[in-house]
């Protein structure tokens, strides 16, 4: 082989080389393309803002208006959860109780209570998405998400922290009243308040009742 041939085969090695990629790198590469996959997944599940406040304001026209109008423009909405996120397990309850715990230490929160809100609002899927876009194991609405601080709506201790400080503030406003805190978290405060009582809403009386029927007796 002539010195030319072989300095031809020398520079054709060295590009193969060069395009080769290494096992870390290929791992590396990997594992970005796995995140932005997750990040792209959980983008499509938030629906904007915008449109969360026009559904929540047809419920409300629905419904005769004024649900939850005082945590407006953040409000804070239990809707059915299986349309999106039903595939994914429920959290054992080796990881959830302790974040329950957690979460209502922390607020000040009776956490059997926290526990059937939980189960109530998405049977304790961490990924569950409702119809009208609502999120986690508490079923934060976007706007509630942002108002609260909270970075990640799927996680589940985010979810279980905010979900406890709302319904902490709930019981404040309602005397303890365990009922008409459930309703307010259920159809806003106005309505127990326009009420008297839990608002005379099928859904929210179900919820209510369903919730109530889980806590142990006084």
């Amino acid at each position: 082989m002539s010195a030319r041939q072989k300095l031809a085969v020398l520079g054709l090695w060295l590009s193969a080389a060069a395009a080769a990629e290494s096992p870390q790198e290929a791992v590396r590469k990997a594992m970005e393309s796995s995140i932005a996959r997750q990040r792209q997944a959980v983008a499509a599940m938030q629906i904007p803002i915008e449109r969360q406040r026009a559904a929540v304001a047809a419920s409300r026209s629905d419904k005769g208006g004024g649900a939850a109008a005082e945590l407006a423009p953040a409000p804070f909405f239990t809707l059915s959860w299986p349309a999106l996120g039903a595939g994914c397990d429920p959290l054992p309850d080796v990881e959830l109780n302790p974040l329950i715990q957690q979460a209502a230490q922390k607020e000040e929160l009776d956490a059997n209570l926290l526990r059937a809100v939980a189960q109530q609002e998405s049977g304790f899927r961490s990924c569950a998405v409702s119809p009208k876009g609502a999120m986690g194991l508490m079923q934060l609405m976007p706007a509630t998400a942002q108002e609260l601080g909270v970075r990640d709506p799927f996680d589940p201790a985010e979810s279980l922290l905010s979900g406890a400080r709302l319904l902490k503030q709930l019981l404040a406003r309602f005397g303890g009243d365990t009922a008409l805190a459930l309703g307010a978290y259920n159809a806003g405060p106005s309505r127990v308040e326009e009420s008297g009582g839990v608002p005379q809403i099928p859904e929210t009386i179900r919820y209510v009742q369903q919730i109530l029927s889980q806590l142990p007796m006084p």
